[in-house]
């Protein structure tokens, strides 16, 4: 087995045992939330019997291993659990509320990758000049601003004041794509920190691969500035920020919840924010299993791209 198979099995193996760590802590930790779910579902007069049911319906009365078990056994043959508020299962919610969560997700990736290697080439292009210190220093402002303060800021200013674009999706169900201008605000907030990031890597990168021996090499046999910098100091100034774009995707699960909160957009993370509310544990476990597991699935994607630009660092990782 070469070396390049006997890394790739240790990474599936590790993807493996992340998912059964996302599973139980999942769990561990939905249990451990405060009160009593079956009173919080009863409402604000609970009925002792009202709240029995509940309590045989959720099981609670059973041993916690046993409820695991079951659970988890559920998860295995797909079946993400049913919901103690609507009786719907939790599938229904993911398949109802998955559109606009992966759209806004979509684009923002769409539009993170050009960007971010866009500014970072450029700026490292002109390293020390008027553009580097143009892009450093705004993307450096802009990374300081949270995600929420940006987002009211934008609407204050583009929607409430300019009226350039509505300050919310409220009226517009989850076929966003109907009016696009409801896209624009949330696409940027979720950008701005990423690309941010993003580009001082690239940039970093860039300017690395560009003083490598290899580029000066193949400045000596005449190969264009062009290709140099695309096609040999790209490739290995992209492998750092694979890593950053794999952590980017993981705060694109959490920063879309704040992102559809904000602007009122009927996602996931707003089934997420109301099922928390509600104490809908079904829903908050198969939800959040979903973005764990995502979460580990992106994160391996990133480390093979890594491995594909950088052989030596994927193998000693």
């Amino acid at each position: 087995m070469t070396d390049r198979q006997s890394w790739l099995l240790r990474r599936l193996a590790l993807g493996v045992v992340q998912t059964v760590g996302v599973v139980v802590l999942v769990f561990l930790l939905t249990e451990a939330l405060p009160g009593d779910a079956a009173v919080a579902l009863a409402g604000d007069a609970p009925d002792p019997e009202r709240v029995e049911r509940i309590r045989e319906i959720m099981r609670l009365d059973e041993p916690a291993a046993e409820r695991f078990a079951d659970w988890a056994a559920g998860l295995v043959r797909g079946d993400l659990g049913t919901s103690l508020v609507s009786g719907r299962p939790v599938g229904d919610y993911l398949t109802g509320a998955i559109g606009p969560t992966v759209l806004l997700a979509g684009l923002t990736l769409a539009l993170l990758i050009p960007l971010s290697v866009g500014l970072g080439v450029l700026a490292g292009r002109h390293e020390g000049g008027r553009i580097d210190r143009l892009v450093s220093g705004t993307t450096l402002a802009v990374y300081a601003v949270p995600e929420f303060a940006l987002g009211v800021l934008l609407i204050v200013v583009f929607a409430l004041r300019l009226g350039w674009f509505p300050p919310t999706a409220v009226g517009h169900g989850t076929d966003l794509l109907a009016e696009p201008a409801v896209l624009v605000l949330p696409v940027l907030v979720m950008l701005a920190r990423p690309v941010c990031s993003i580009s001082r890597l690239v940039r970093a990168g860039m300017i690395d691969a560009m003083d490598s021996p290899y580029v000066a090499q193949a400045r000596r046999y005449g190969v264009p500035g062009g290709r140099i910098r695309w096609a040999h100091a790209l490739p290995n100034a992209v492998a750092p920020a694979a890593q950053q774009v794999a952590r980017t995707c993981d705060w694109l699960l959490s920063g879309v919840i704040v992102v559809e909160a904000l602007f009122v957009i009927p996602g996931l993370g707003t089934v997420l924010i109301d099922a928390v509310a509600a104490r809908d544990i079904p829903v908050v476990q198969g939800l959040a299993v979903v973005f764990g597991v995502v979460t580990v699935l992106l994160n391996l994607a990133a480390d093979l791209v890594t491995h594909r630009f950088a052989p030596r660092a994927g193998v000693a990782a």
